[in-house]
């Protein structure tokens, strides 16, 4: 008997040692933050990650994920300067930042936190565009649009120990019924910019055929210029090798002769009576005489 009991109170022993560790232990994994509350109000802090202890049935753990959480936020209709309507679509990529305020501003509940969210993001959203033209807007879409409902959207959230990292329209779209006239303008006006880059280019075309034709006058006239050039040196050197060559009386008189002989051919193929003096040149090479 004596065994049994104190296997019992050995057992209950563990029991109550096993129940007053998982009552005063506690985890805190990464990107999380433990609030320690006692009576109601905050005690402690905890963020570095590993087993920790508090004081059991005193102080409670509310545990807070601290990392980025992606909310996507519903449509909404909001209108331009100009009194256009435009339908914008927004995600916000959001974390807690200071647990305390967290929890003493929304009891740390996750549907709290995004609905204040919502109604920043929905406000600065609201309040950019409304302060541009749908003209601006539509240059501005991407991250300037963006850094700015970011930082607007943060000055009301930063309250509640949230911040913002980024709020960003996914889709920025027109209305139904004014979608075909927004088109048509931009088609208009994308064909304007075409149409002046084509005529940029064609004048930009025009010039350079011009200096090209330039070139080629300017270079047409110097081989031609050339050409004539060694076509005079190469006639003077031709009458040079003539001069040599018949540069005496006998070579002379051939040189004559043969060019008789020729012209006498050309004559004699005209079909024509030619009547001669007996002292003429042809006269000379016909009969022989003088050479």
């Amino acid at each position: 008997m004596k065994a049994l009991r104190n296997i019992i109170i050995a057992a209950v022993i563990v029991i109550a040692g096993i129940i007053l560790f998982n009552s005063t232990a506690y985890t805190v994994k990464q990107n999380r933050a433990a609030i320690i509350i006692q009576l109601g109000k905050i005690n402690a802090v905890v963020t570095e990650p590993g087993l920790h202890f508090h004081t059991p049935f005193i102080e409670t753990v509310t545990t807070v994920y601290t990392g980025d959480i992606l909310y996507d936020i519903p449509t909404s209709d909001v209108i331009t300067s100009d009194k256009k309507s435009m339908i914008a679509d927004d995600y916000v990529l959001w974390r807690v930042e200071d647990a305390t305020k967290y929890y003493q501003t929304l009891g740390a509940i996750r549907n709290r936190a995004e609905e204040r969210i919502e109604a920043a993001v929905y406000n600065a959203t609201k309040n950019t565009i409304s302060s541009m033209k749908q003209d601006e807007i539509i240059a501005a879409r991407g991250t300037t649009l963006t850094d700015m409902i970011t930082k607007e959207a943060n000055s009301d959230i930063s309250q509640y120990g949230i911040v913002i990292e980024l709020a960003e329209i996914k889709a920025l779209d027109l209305p139904d019924d004014n979608k075909e006239a927004v088109y048509e303008r931009m088609i208009s006006e994308r064909n304007n910019i075409a149409a002046g880059y084509t005529a940029q280019g064609q004048a930009n075309a025009q010039k350079l055929k011009n200096e090209t034709d330039k070139q080629v006058s300017i270079l047409t006239a110097n081989a031609e210029k050339e050409a004539a050039k060694l076509e005079a040196e190469g006639e003077a050197r031709y009458m040079q090798i003539l001069a040599e060559a018949y540069n005496d009386e006998g070579k002379a008189e051939f040189y004559n002769y043969l060019r008789g002989l020729d012209s006498l051919k050309a004559l004699a193929g005209s079909n024509k009576t030619l009547i001669l003096d007996k002292d003429s040149e042809y006269a000379k090479i016909l009969y022989g005489t003088n050479y």
